[in-house]
């Protein structure tokens, strides 16, 4: 399965389940996936073997022309986003100019649509670079994937190609002091012949401790909602997903289920 890829630097607005109105600003190639994890559910399909070349990614300039052209389309026909939000064809903060993108980003917002809050959908891979953790923290929405409380299950789900620590990774979230939103994908599934799945009695007891940990201002509960790369993964059912809402409401923490 090659996956579903955005073809433009800057896309929509489109309705987000969980932003709103949102304006999307993708930092990978517009032909291949770019991440350093390889999630089994993941829409944009597998992650390739290699990198491409920075030569292939937008560069910071770039960016910001296609961010102010879109901004000033939308303001001239009274359509503006809710979010402006750094997704696309892979892991945005492993973007090299991701922190001055983020400055430019802002300053256009501020510029054009002042309402509108600047979001990333990040797999908190790079949480413990020190630019990137700083250009995080002024986001609005600082969003970042948390889907398995154990290593074991971490690696199963998230498959990461470049070396990433859960440990660690939790670590560099707990950093953010509350200025983070974890987002939490469930699923059941079997891959490489292993059955997966983070909704039993001891998956989420672990990863609620990492919660505890993190203490983020809240947390983002959703099933998958489009094709994955590996077939016969399960959507979780709202029952099962409220159910693991409340023990996240018990612990203090404000939850959402997306459905």
């Amino acid at each position: 399965m090659s996956g579903f890829l955005f073809n433009d630097i800057v896309f929509g607005p489109v309705r987000s389940r969980r932003l709103g109105l949102s304006l999307g600003i993708n930092l990978s190639p517009l032909h291949t996936k770019y991440c350093s994890f390889n999630c089994i559910y993941c829409e944009c399909g597998w992650t390739p073997p290699s990198h491409p070349g920075k030569e292939e990614l937008p560069s910071r300039a770039l960016v910001a022309e296609a961010l102010e052209h879109s901004l000033r389309e939308l303001v001239a026909d009274g359509y503006l986003p809710d979010a402006i939000t750094f997704a696309g064809n892979g892991e945005p903060t492993i973007h090299p100019e991701f922190s001055g993108v983020v400055d430019d980003t802002i300053r256009l917002r501020d510029q054009y649509v002042p309402a509108a809050r600047v979001t990333v959908l990040s797999n908190g891979s790079r949480v413990n670079d020190p630019t990137v953790f700083q250009a995080l923290l002024k986001l609005d929405n600082n969003i970042q994937k948390l889907d398995a409380g154990d290593d074991r299950l971490f690696r199963l789900i998230n498959n990461p190609v470049d070396p990433v620590d859960l440990e660690q990774l939790v670590d560099g979230l707990s950093k953010f002091n509350g200025h983070v939103i974890i987002q939490s994908m469930f699923l059941k599934g079997e891959y490489r012949g292993i059955v997966v799945d983070n909704t039993t009695p001891e998956a989420i007891s672990a990863w609620l401790e990492q919660l505890k940990k993190i203490r983020p201002a809240s947390v983002m509960v959703y099933p998958i909602a489009r094709a994955t790369p590996v077939h016969g993964i399960e959507k979780i059912s709202p029952v099962i997903l409220e159910k693991i809402a409340s023990m996240v409401r018990a612990e203090g923490i404000d939850v959402t289920v997306y459905e």
